[in-house]
């Protein structure tokens, strides 16, 4: 049990250090100062970003979808490369195909819908209950609500009373939140997981090199426009994230929170966060 805590701690640690973007990037991305912001400035493509570290196993880089561009087609674009980013002499226009093509890289695009990755022989996995703590994949346990975007409750926020009850957002959807890891495997490969608002996409590609250092890919691409790296907090949750699940779990809808007698911040990081 000590040990346990020792390795989560630790992982908790490099995790809040490994949640920048590397200061090698697309030539249409522009960084913020702390280089956790990524906004491409121009065009639809040349967007793409790299974690600042190689990520360790079961280690999650998740971004927020911060603003969006009309009049693009396609969306964000993630996955994994075992090129070091100061290996590459320019960095490809495009995660799909380029990067992919120069071999050692898995790359998957976000769409609307059907991001569910299910390989041939295999069944689709039941979705996870959305107001349980903690995502589980495979040994990787990962507190849930980090990892889930929330709209903002506002004039027509009915219309999302649905998704907001199941901590749902549609995948491309402005504060959705998606991230990447890799879990290893027995056979000293491992698997890539793409986890889109709290919820695990399943493998999106086996086989991967766990001995060698494995960098996330963030491609800002089209329609997305900007992105920010949310630090992930591997300890256990706090009573106020466990007291905003029950609540979620229960409310008809979220404007049903404001009749509750509930201490105005409670009240405030229930409805908006």
């Amino acid at each position: 049990q000590g040990q346990l805590k020792i390795a989560r701690a630790a992982m908790a640690a490099r995790c809040r250090l490994a949640a920048r973007f590397h200061h090698i990037h697309g030539a249409n991305i522009r960084l913020d100062a702390s280089h956790t912001q990524a906004t491409r400035v121009e065009s639809f493509a040349n967007g793409l970003c790299f974690s600042q570290e190689p990520l360790a196993p079961g280690q999650i880089f998740l971004v927020e979808i911060e603003e969006k561009e009309l009049g693009w087609c396609g969306h964000l674009r993630v996955g994994l490369t075992a090129h070091d980013p100061q290996s590459l002499e320019v960095v490809p226009e495009y995660s799909l195909p380029d990067l992919v093509n120069l071999g050692d890289t898995w790359v998957f695009a976000i769409t609307r819908n059907h991001n569910r990755v299910v390989l041939e022989g295999e069944q689709a996995q039941p979705r996870g209950r959305p107001w349980e703590p903690f995502l589980r994949i495979e040994r990787v346990r990962i507190p849930r609500d980090t990892l889930v975007g929330r709209s903002r409750p506002g004039r027509y926020s009915h219309i999302l009373d649905d998704l907001f009850k199941m901590n749902v957002l549609p995948a491309t959807a402005r504060r959705s939140r998606i991230g990447v890891l890799y879990a290893p495997q027995p056979d000293g490969t491992a698997d890539m997981h793409i986890v889109i608002n709290g919820e695990d996409m399943g493998p999106s590609a086996r086989g991967l090199p766990a001995a060698r250092p494995l960098y996330a890919v963030i491609d800002v691409f089209a329609s997305t426009k900007s992105v920010r790296v949310i630090p992930v907090d591997y300890g256990f949750p706090s009573l106020q994230t466990l007291c905003r699940l029950v609540i979620q779990k229960h409310v008809v809808h979220r404007l049903a929170i404001d009749g509750l007698d509930l201490p105005p911040l409670l009240r405030s990081f229930c409805q908006h966060e």
